[in-house]
């Protein structure tokens, strides 16, 4: 069922994906100070260490959200209610808390087409193999995307005839700084027909040692899932990056209200990678930036959905207050 469902949207620059990455990298530790874009976490493995820090005990999104969607998912798919829509889903992961929207629409004997989107080809493979166990005979249709978020939203653009809900759960917004997430949203609603509805994953502002404990966890999976991206240039670039040279550490910024993730350089060192041909001068203490986090208040959510063309039409959040799953509506 998977091949059978699964296609790549490829990059336009570039059908190899080493290409695009040697471009990333390249750029990213050109700059000063030294970045990583954080979609290189996500390739297989990758992917499969975030699922296991989605199982942390201290990274509490995926519980509150889980709770979010147990509670409400009846309330949330009734506005879908109507002519049949495809149900979108970016960055979908293995669609474990999806699963409770796709059961409120069965049951509702809602009509919809199931679209889940992710970067991994791996990630979507395991959410197709999820959805077969539960259902068997799956009972709506599916076509999984592998793409990133903007080859997604132009799949959207190109495939708009028909209502859409739009799922970007889990907080992936806040991997956007406000001005991509702008652009981000945007370009979203470019894509959709008006009276098309998103749902939006936002972390809030909480106390700092919830945010810390989460971002560093204590069997270190989140480092791993850090220096994996090391591991992963190594492999692909011809890369000699040495994990015994940097130090994982997530921090609280208070200026710009976002966790942010550092590999953080102990000693001084160069760094070789042969794809690029060029060779990297690191000093002690010197941190390659790997990530944003970034935390909401709800008037920064009500900024976001009114400069961007959206309605919000409600707001539901798990019982901590700790997480809001934001359900907009395009208006045009």
């Amino acid at each position: 069922m998977a091949d059978r469902n699964i296609q790549i949207l490829k990059p336009d620059i570039k059908d190899d994906p080493a290409h695009e990455l040697a471009l990333s990298v390249l750029e990213g530790l050109s700059s000063r100070p030294k970045s990583l874009p954080s979609r290189l976490f996500y390739d297989d493995k990758g992917s499969k260490l975030f699922q296991q820090i989605m199982e942390l005990e201290e990274y509490y999104p995926t519980r509150c959200e889980a709770e979010i969607l147990e509670k409400y998912a009846a309330e949330i798919t009734e506005h879908a209610s109507g002519a049949k829509f495809n149900l979108v889903e970016l960055g979908c992961g293995d669609g474990a808390k999806t699963v409770k929207l796709l059961d409120s629409l069965i049951n509702k004997k809602i009509e919809f087409n199931f679209v889940p989107l992710d970067i991994s080809r791996a990630a979507v493979e395991f959410l197709l193999g999820n959805l077969e166990k539960r259902y068997g005979e799956i009972p709506f249709e599916v076509k999984g995307l592998v793409a990133e978020y903007f080859q997604g939203l132009s799949w959207l653009t190109d495939n708009a005839s028909e209502r859409n809900m739009v799922l970007f759960l889990g907080s992936n917004i806040g991997n956007f700084n406000k001005p991509t997430a702008l652009r981000f949203l945007r370009h979203l609603w470019h894509s959709l027909n008006d009276g098309d509805l998103v749902l939006i994953g936002y972390d809030l502002k909480k106390d700092l040692d919830i945010l810390y404990d989460a971002y560093n966890d204590k069997k270190g999976v989140t480092k791993e899932f850090n220096f994996n991206v090391l591991d992963r240039i190594n492999s692909l670039l011809g890369a000699n990056f040495e994990r015994k040279n940097f130090q994982h550490q997530g921090l609280y910024n208070v200026q710009t209200g976002a966790m942010e993730s550092y590999l953080i350089s102990q000693s001084k060192h160069i760094v070789t990678i042969e794809e690029v041909g060029k060779t990297f001068n690191f000093e002690p203490w010197e941190a390659i930036h790997m990530e944003y986090s970034y935390k909401y208040l709800e008037s920064d959510i009500e900024s976001l959905a009114s400069s961007t063309g959206f309605e919000i039409l409600k707001n539901f959040k798990d019982s901590k207050g700790y997480f809001v799953d934001s359900l907009w509506q395009v208006k045009k």
